[in-house]
Parts: structure tokens; sequence; C-alpha cells
């Protein structure tokens, strides 16, 4: 466990991508509140185990704040509209707080003509998708309409113009009733 300004707190960085958990963690430079791990968020088990066991060493059952910087467009475009909805589902379940960093549709375009230069073919979802336009846009609703969340605020755009957009789960205004606690 790491300490910042006097608060304790423990960070656990994610990719799919095992050279760069390598090359983040041979760099690390708070390995006591910094960890990091090879997670492939999509697929369930993987995802249950590596975050279920380390969540549990801090007796926890979910995070207080999720970062997905630079995510949204490579799960779209591998995993379709359904994978998409999935990972928001997942990632805002998973914690309290959730701060997204959607890539604009120009991305997905950008990305899918660099394969196509690189005689590859496209992503298998690209010409399918149905969310597409203002993905931002589409995210928000989907966290805000089905996962149960509230956009806190916009914080303005990365350097790559990208929105930054600050999410946290809903208050309950349900008033507390022991009744509904026993059953």
């Amino acid at each position: 466990m790491g300490y910042a300004n006097g608060i304790e707190m423990s960070l656990l960085g994610c990719d799919i991508d095992s050279r760069l958990i390598q090359r983040a963690t041979e760099s690390n430079p708070f390995p006591a509140g910094i960890s990091y791990s090879v997670l492939n968020i999509m697929d369930a088990s993987s995802r249950k185990s590596i975050l279920e066991a380390y969540l549990s060493q801090y007796k926890r059952s979910h995070f207080d704040v999720c970062f997905c910087m630079s995510l949204t467009m490579w799960i779209h475009l591998n995993h379709g509209d359904s994978g998409l909805l999935e990972f928001l589902s997942v990632v805002s379940g998973l914690c309290n707080i959730l701060l997204v960093e959607p890539q604009p549709w120009k991305c997905y375009r950008s990305a899918a003509r660099r394969l196509r230069k690189l005689g590859k073919s496209t992503f298998d979802h690209f010409k399918t998708l149905a969310i597409k336009g203002d993905i931002a846009d589409k995210i928000t609703h989907f966290l805000t309409t089905a996962c149960d969340m509230e956009l806190l605020e916009i914080l303005g755009n990365t350097c790559w113009d990208r929105s930054l957009l600050l999410f946290r789960k809903r208050i309950s205004t349900k008033p507390f009733c022991v009744a509904d606690e026993q059953s």
C-alpha cells in the first residue's frame, strides 16, 4: 500500500498487452502502491480471478475509482456494439466513480484506414456498428440510463481532443428501511 499526501492508497493498472505491463512494472516509481496486471477485461473468468484477488487483499468488493483511458474504441471495434455495452456495464459495476475517455468516431475511421493501408482486413465489427457518431454522448446515455450512473462533469478535452467524462454511482434516494435489508 502506498501513500500520497498522507492518504493511504493502492492502484491497479491493467492492460491486455503484456509488453506494456512489463514496461510499466519495470519503471514503476511506487511499487508499494501501484500494481500492474495483464488483463483482458472482456474475458469474464480472467476478469473475475484477477480483480477479485486484488480487491480481496484490501478486503474490498469494488474499486473507489476506475479510469478507462483510450479503451472504448478498441473494445467496440473488436467486440461490437454488444461488447462495448457489456464493457460499460461491467466497469460501472466495479466502482463508485468512473472516468472515461471515449475516442471520437473519427478515430474509428482512422484505425480502419490504417489497417487497410497495411493490407489487412478491417475490424470484423466496423461495418456493422450501430453505435456511432457522437460516441461520448452514446456512452453517457448508456451509463446514465442502464448502469445507474450519473454524469458529474465533462472535464474538458485531452490533447487528442477527447472528452473526459466523470461519472458516479447514483446515490439512492430510497430511504433506509430495515424490512428491505432483512428480505
